[in-house]
């Protein structure tokens, strides 16, 4: 008896659904990049239980022709490709054919559709089994219905995540979707509650600004550029708003949003030295190349491509988002960056739902039947208010005042742990920016992106204490050495200089054989620093002389961190390992704290500063300098009155 036997067809499209349907938002991902692919200028994704329940996708796009829609959930039909040269020219999201079919085997499918010059058709498929399919009366688009998810495959749910996560990732396919396309308008509701909804204007600020808040939005700056293969475009964040992870960075490839740690290594490689360790910026970066030089094809879900040319993109992203944050004066407010730090007390934060809803109306939005607040249970609620972001704030549904109560201190406790991190966005400078030469930004950026300071004083044998016109300065010591240091180290390790210093008594250093390999493999990387090794027996290297810009009685310490870069790092190159040591010599050489200086050295040290190609951060990211404006200043001493609060009140 034969032991290989065909397939049935569902079988093999449960088993495809394995690799297309790994979750909700899998299913959203592929209905909506349909719609995409069908001209849709509206699409409305409406969800239930984390989209478990239900998934429905509604579109105005161009429909499917009657007799095209069994075909459709077929494998391997697709509208998309017809020859083999179409599969290495892809311009569509979806061309495997493989999406309807692998969702209608999983679930509990039922689609309306109509290209609107005939009557529209429905078709309901369960576990890959047509259930009805007849004509029906619809509009132009498609509206379809994806309920049970898998639920012939119980095994599959076992690996689902918390119904909030579930939700979470729904969203983040949206907003991804949304960046790649604000020409189309996209709403995301679940239960009835809207999540999401962009205008579909065209206007990708506008997009950034409803996912990640109006305040964010404005610590965007734009960047475009392009060469003989690419063209790019997009917005990233300054320095000072940034997040924990990778994840807030969309790579966008033709419409397309991708994963590639190459790419996002570019685009974090424009900030230079500017971010802080472990901290990433918020981008979205549009890349349009002809088709023939990326490969959609690696995997089915097609987030993964390869890239023709890919170095080449890398330079383009790095030189370009490095060439706008350059134009920027990156002097963080110190009183934002205090409030980043403050501390909410939310036991004292009562409400008054009267005055709140005559007030802040655009924050609340209050159902019938809800439940007065007693004046002895509250008192005022403008001040909290206050706190909340002014714009693009979903608004807040209300059924009863705990209700209003949560979703305040939520608002509020957010405001002083994400908005409060960025400074305010400066509407003159960006208006003055658009209406003048690019010879006159350079010029201006001379004479205005960094202040002239004046020396004050010293504390603590740590802080410097500068004053200006626009207000009081306190810089870090320790950070602006480290940052002048950091330019000259960069530059004189780059001369590879034949001038050494030879060792009295060479170093002798050990190493385990796969460490020997893979030294002996990056020579060339140490040799362009000045470090030459000499075999010293199997698994020793000795070191007869160094660079002079060693520093004295640290000799073996450098040039054991410089290997141990190697050796952590097998793409290490000549220009990353020179970025490295000359990081690692800054710091080693540059002024500690609790170290006093003399009126002489501080000027000087304020005076080299200001010389430096980035005088704003160290090279670990950390400001090098604060600022306390006039305006700071007098609020600080009540010499500014609070307008939210009567004269008497004050006093």
């Amino acid at each position: 008896m034969a032991k290989i036997h065909e397939l049935s067809d569902v079988l093999a499209d449960q088993i495809a659904a394995g690799e297309v349907v790994e979750r909700p938002a899998s299913v959203v991902k592929e209905l909506v990049e349909n719609a995409i692919d069908a001209h849709s200028t509206q699409i409305d994704i409406l969800v239930e239980e984390a989209g478990l329940k239900s998934i429905e996708i509604v579109d105005n796009g161009d429909g499917i022709a009657t007799e095209d829609v069994p075909l459709a959930f077929e494998r391997h039909a697709t509208s998309k490709i017809t020859t083999r040269e179409d599969l290495f020219k892809v311009r569509s999201l979806g061309f495997r054919g493989e999406a309807l079919p692998s969702i209608a085997s999983v679930a509990d499918v039922v689609l309306e559709t109509s290209t609107g010059d005939e009557t529209g058709t429905q078709i309901h498929i369960k576990g890959g089994q047509v259930v009805d399919h007849s004509l029906a009366a619809v509009r132009k688009g498609t509206d379809i219905s994806v309920k049970d998810l898998f639920f012939n495959t119980p095994a599959r749910l076992k690996y689902m995540k918390s119904p909030q996560t579930e939700l979470a990732n729904i969203s983040d396919i949206v907003n991804r979707l949304a960046l790649s396309y604000p020409e189309i308008a996209f709403t995301l509701s679940h239960e009835g509650r809207e999540l999401i909804r962009t205008s579909g204007r065209g206007d990708l600020l506008q997009v950034i600004a409803g996912i990640y808040g109006v305040q964010n939005a404005r610590k965007m700056v734009q960047f475009k550029g392009e060469n003989v293969d690419f063209e790019i475009s997009g917005y990233t964040s300054l320095p000072e708003f940034t997040r924990a992870s990778r994840q807030y960075i969309s790579v966008l490839i033709n419409g397309r949003y991708v994963k590639n740690f190459q790419v996002t290594k570019a685009i974090i490689e424009g900030y230079g030295s500017k971010l802080m360790v472990g901290r990433y910026p918020v981008a979205v970066l549009n890349i349009k190349m002809d088709p023939l030089l990326v490969d959609v094809n690696v995997h089915p879900a097609k987030q993964e491509v390869r890239i023709s040319q890919e170095p080449q993109l890398q330079e383009l992203i790095t030189k370009v988002i490095y060439k706008e944050l350059a134009k920027e004066n990156l002097i963080p407010s110190a009183v934002k960056n205090l409030s980043t730090n403050r501390k909410v007390n939310t036991d004292q934060l009562q409400f008054n739902l009267n005055e709140a809803s005559a007030k802040y109306s655009e924050f609340t939005k209050p159902a019938s039947g809800v439940a007065n607040v007693t004046e002895q249970q509250t008192a005022s609620l403008a001040e909290l208010f206050q706190a909340l972001p002014s714009n693009g704030t979903q608004p807040i549904v209300i059924k009863h005042e705990t209700d209003l109560k949560s979703a305040a201190l939520t608002s509020f406790q957010q405001k002083y742990t994400e908005e409060a991190q960025v400074a305010p966005f400066d509407e003159d400078r960006q208006v003055e920016t658009a209406e003048v030469s690019e010879g006159q930004i350079e010029q201006e950026a001379e004479t205005k992106r960094f202040p002239i300071l004046q020396y004050v004083g010293q504390m603590h044998g740590t802080f410097l204490f500068a004053e200006s016109e626009e207000g009081l300065y306190i810089l870090d010591q320790h950070a602006a050495q480290e940052r002048i240091n950091y330019e000259y180290y960069r530059e004189e390790i780059g001369k590879v200089s034949t001038d050494s210093q030879s060792l009295l008594v060479p170093i002798v250093l050990d190493y385990a054989t796969s460490d020997v390999l893979k030294i002996q493999e990056k020579e060339d990387v140490l040799a362009s620093c000045g470090i030459q090794l000499e075999s010293f027996g199997p698994n020793s290297f000795v070191v007869r002389q160094h660079p002079t810009w060693f520093k004295a009685g640290q000799e073996e310490d450098t040039v054991r961190e410089m290997i141990d870069y190697v050796l952590n790092d097998s793409r290490m190159t000549v220009a990353k390992f020179r970025e490295k040591t000359a990081i690692m010599m800054s710091c080693k050489r540059a002024i500690k704290a609790n170290h006093h200086l003399d009126d002489q050295q501080a000027r000087q040290l304020i005076q080299d500063l200001a010389k430096t190609e980035n005088p704003f951060n160290c090279p670990h990211g950390r400001p090098v300098l604060v600022h306390f404006s006039n305006s700071d200043m007098k609020k600080m001493f009540k010499r500014i009155q609070d307008p939210h609060r009567p004269l008497e009140e004050q006093e």
